[in-house]
């Protein structure tokens, strides 16, 4: 079995690669510098077609495309926001054409996505039937999976992975906020009632692998694990975890001054349940937030 990866030295890419690899499965990044061995090959994900030659997709069982700029580094100035969108549908879009090239196209596609689709929940429980909502992310998100359309009609299994907050010892939310807390300066933000919809990274390959596996497997699926907490309640998990107090709070006003709409990314609520992986079987190793704060932090190989 071959499988191409983008973004395959981020955290979740990463992890992916490794957890194949070790399977015996092979595995070929899509790597932006000159390729350093036959297990790489070069592309440009702002360039049409990826700047690929027609063959160089040929030949696999599966693409993985993980590629987008950190939707939290930095403010939403303009110009970053044209990079979010440029980051996630033109590399997209460039990505299909490339399968598309290809004598013998790869038939599945599992592509990332987020939650963000969702916007502003509250504390209503979405699943992956649930429309589309309002706000800069939500038509982010809504665009990029609408970039995948041209695969789906070429007759591509596409699986639209709609990620939570992924909790890693190596990466991501997690260490950000792990610093704070050892020092004795945990809090939670805001009112702390807006929901934390998570995942362990190994649920998420676990999820990822799932789904690349299922054949009847299409469209969106949230990778999220199915008992979301609200900002408190990971705020206390997490204190716990690490023994340490966490009696400090943020004001709301502090953090949208401190940065701007992405401030959005902090106080925004979204209790999204991974409804469709439930129904089609997989089963979370990390359901609940405290045994899985303990497994992230404790686990130091990414895998």
């Amino acid at each position: 079995m071959r499988i191409a990866i983008t973004a395959s030295t981020g955290l979740i890419g990463g992890a992916l690669a490794r957890s194949l690899v070790a399977d015996g499965i092979e595995v070929v990044r899509l790597v932006r510098r000159p390729p350093s061995g036959p297990g790489e090959i070069q592309w440009d994900p702002a360039a049409p077609g990826g700047a690929l030659s027609p063959d160089a997709l040929d030949g696999f069982d599966a693409v993985v495309h993980l590629s987008g700029a950190p939707v939290a580094n930095g403010r939403w100035t303009p110009a970053r926001k044209q990079e979010l969108r440029t980051s996630r549908i033109d590399s997209t879009t460039a990505l299909i054409s490339a399968m598309q090239a290809a004598a013998q196209p790869a038939a599945v596609l599992v592509t990332a996505s987020a939650i963000g689709w969702y916007g502003e929940t509250g504390g209503r429980p979405v699943d992956e039937t649930a429309p589309a909502g309002s706000g800069f992310l939500a038509t982010l998100v809504r665009d990029w999976e609408a970039a995948t359309s041209p695969a789906t009609e070429a007759g591509i299994r596409v699986v639209n992975l709609r990620s939570g907050i992924v909790l890693s010892s190596r990466g991501g939310m997690l260490p950000r906020l792990e610093l704070p807390f050892r020092l004795g300066l945990g809090a939670k933000f805001g009112t702390g009632g807006q929901y934390v919809s998570w995942i362990t990274l190994t649920d998420h390959i676990r999820a990822v692998r799932f789904l690349l596996a299922g054949a009847d497997l299409s469209g969106p699926f949230n990778l999220t694990a199915p008992q979301p907490v609200t900002n408190a309640e990971l705020t206390k998990a997490l204190a716990v975890t690490l023994h340490r107090p966490a009696v400090l709070r943020v004001p709301a006003g502090v953090l949208r001054l401190a940065l701007g709409e992405v401030s959005t990314e902090v106080l925004g609520s979204c209790r999204a349940l991974p409804a469709r992986l439930q129904e089609a079987g997989f089963s979370f190793q990390h359901p609940s937030i405290g045994p899985a704060l303990a497994a992230a932090i404790a686990d130091k190989t990414g895998a």
